[in-house]
């Protein structure tokens, strides 16, 4: 008995052995894999460093705006400042040709009309009276021609004197510039001639603009009587708008035609718009001592106003280097960054992820900062132009954080 119970303790401890030193692959892990597994579970949940990611409806929230990153030339150029302006074919002074009171207004101001359509009509006695008379006259016409046509038969064969003849040529030739007058009258009004000879009596008159463009101002009310050459509404046309800079006197011999001007406006602040220089004035200014320079500009978006002060810099040679809004320029200390939309890799639906990307900048002009970006950057990258420093923003992080 003493001998089977020595037995079972060598066993015993035996088996508690032989559990002890089993290899891993039968027991699990190890204590120093299950410490690199704890850490790479830690690891999967850390977020990236300098990426921030947010939701659409968040980007909208806090105002985020972005462009591709572009080359600007900075630098090497002259300031000038001026005004956008209209040619003179891009803006109409439009006047009744006769008097006549407003018997009805088809525009307000703002609305975009085109070429010959009807702003307005126009009815006065007067009208109605010209019409009468040009009918009466072409009728009368028509009888002093055959009159005349008789006694130049009459006259040729030598039975009609000379004195009748002459007589009834006078009258034909009168009559006939009467109808012919009166006929013209009634076109610069907009009158069908060939209606009204068939009977037909209009009692008002159209008033139609000239080009095609935008109501700038509508100066008459229903009732009112206009004078003929009254101003009753300004139509401009902003598609060709163009700059009028000053240029002053120490750099007039530094401008010629076809040189680019960058330039901006306080309804752009963060775009840098191109015009071209097409003309340069002749008559120097002595207060201030400047020449004027005139520049062509698109303005496909009709966003351009005539008036609109503008802020430039002609170019003086192609210095180009890539640039942003000094507002997308975040510091840390010393160190300038950006944030980019961070398209590789795969990301939740709906949700952005940006980058921060380290930068060093150069000259600051008209708004914009040139940057030096690392050689790894793709230049097709869209750059955050508003909000960036939101995104850096520990608060907004924060608040972000709790938003999911």
């Amino acid at each position: 008995m003493k001998h089977i119970k020595i037995f079972s303790s060598i066993m015993a401890i035996l088996l508690l052995m032989a559990c002890n030193n089993k290899p891993d692959s039968e027991s699990g892990h190890s204590d120093e894999q299950t410490a690199e597994l704890s850490d790479g579970e830690e690891t999967g949940h850390k977020e990236e460093e300098g990426v921030v990611e947010i939701t659409q409806a968040q980007a909208e929230t806090v105002g985020l705006e972005m462009k591709p990153l572009e080359q600007k030339n900075l630098g090497n150029t002259i300031k000038v400042t001026g005004q956008l302006e209209l040619f003179p074919q891009d803006r109409a002074n439009i006047s009744p040709f006769v008097g006549g009171n407003v018997r009805s207004i088809n525009v307000i101001e703002g609305d975009k009309v085109n070429r010959g359509q009807v702003l307005a009509y126009l009815e006065h006695p007067d009208i109605i009276t010209m019409q009468q008379e040009f009918q009466e006259k072409n009728d009368e016409l028509v009888f002093l021609e055959q009159d005349f046509e008789r006694k130049k038969i009459l006259y040729e064969k030598g039975v009609s004197s000379g004195k009748e003849f002459q007589l009834a040529q006078s009258k034909f030739r009168s009559t006939m510039s009467s109808v012919n007058g009166l006929r013209s009258k009634l076109k610069l009004l907009g009158i069908n001639t060939g209606k009204v000879l068939e009977g037909q009596i209009y009692s008002a008159v159209p008033i139609t603009s000239p080009i095609s463009g935008f109501v700038d101002e509508v100066m008459v009310s229903l009732g009112d009587y206009v004078a003929p050459q009254t101003k009753m509404f300004t139509v401009s046309d902003n598609t060709e708008i163009h700059a009028d800079f000053k240029v002053y006197e120490k750099d007039i011999h530094k401008v010629k035609e076809g040189q680019e001007i960058y330039f901006t406006v306080a309804s752009k602040p963060d775009e840098l718009l191109k015009a071209k220089i097409h003309a340069i004035g002749k008559t120097f200014e002595t207060d201030p001592k400047a020449l004027h320079v005139h520049a062509d500009v698109h303005n496909e978006d009709k966003e351009l106003l005539p008036g609109m002060y503008v802020e430039g810099r002609i170019a003086q040679d192609e210095k180009m280097v890539y640039a942003v809004p000094e507002e997308a320029i975040i510091k840390d200390g010393e160190q300038s960054f950006i944030f980019i939309l961070d398209e590789d890799g795969e990301k939740e639906k709906n949700k952005m992820k940006f980058k921060m990307i380290p930068i060093s900048t150069g000259i600051t002009d008209l708004g914009f900062v040139e940057i030096n970006l690392p050689a790894d950057m793709p230049k097709e990258a869209k750059v955050v132009t508003k909000g960036a420093y939101t995104l850096s923003s520990e608060m907004v992080k924060g608040e972000l954080e709790h938003d999911h």
